[in-house]
């Protein structure tokens, strides 16, 4: 999989995609990164992206040029799925990053300031939104989708297993995670888990899995 990413803020992205499981999967040859500032497709001389609202009104708006520009200069075909991140677009879940999964060049635009020129919509195939919240920017948006898409990649976390078990996945909570020791300031460890029994641990973890999803998201059971 290629991940495009188009940033006015190149430095925001770097750190993430040089640590941990995305590094990992960069240096494995798994997934492809590509970060794009858009402002050098800028063409005014003080290479700016945005300007006053049509209007009136307060902030900047991004110019849609630049981000024309930018798209323009990938040679994107039609197997790149081009993503405009936004307040305004489908709320991101477990879901969305199944069926981002399946694509092979996820290509991102990260926005700033007020917005983007609503002209900007015509050259994308989604909108997503990290939450019902205002942020920044687009960057840290991006960052957790890619992520969540990332550590699905066959091979990235070493076992399929690793996340078909995380929270959400099958549209249920985690059940309860214990380490050593098995005792500490008073709270001990299920004896289940020390039993042995893998029949049994099996059975405890699915009861505690829809336990947990009952009482802290029932919302995920009636959306099954």
């Amino acid at each position: 999989m290629k991940i495009t990413i188009l940033t006015l803020f190149p430095e925001m992205i770097d750190p993430i995609i040089n640590a941990s499981i995305l590094k990992r999967a960069k240096d494995n040859s798994l997934i492809e990164f590509q970060i794009v500032n858009f402002r050098d497709f800028s063409t005014n001389k003080h290479k700016t992206v945005d300007d006053t609202p049509y209007g009136g009104g307060s902030g900047m708006v991004l110019a849609v040029e630049p981000i024309y520009l930018a798209l323009q200069s990938l040679d994107i075909d039609t197997l790149s799925h081009k993503i405009l991140l936004t307040p305004q677009g489908k709320t991101f879940n477990q879901q969305v990053a199944k069926e981002l999964l399946k694509e092979e060049h996820l290509v991102f635009i990260c926005g700033h300031y007020e917005g983007f020129d609503e002209r900007v919509r015509a050259y994308v195939d989604a909108e997503l939104s990290l939450g019902d919240f205002v942020m920044t920017g687009g960057e840290i948006a991006a960052m957790a989708m890619i992520d969540a898409v990332v550590r699905m990649i066959p091979g990235v976390l070493g076992s399929q297993e690793s996340f078909e078990k995380d929270s959400f996945y099958n549209d249920v909570l985690d059940y309860p995670q214990y380490t050593k020791p098995r005792e500490f300031n008073g709270l001990v460890v299920p004896e289940v888990l020390l039993s042995g029994d893998h029949a049994k641990i099996e059975k405890w973890r699915k009861e505690m899995q829809e336990k947990r999803t009952k009482e802290r998201r029932p919302d995920l059971i009636k959306n099954k």
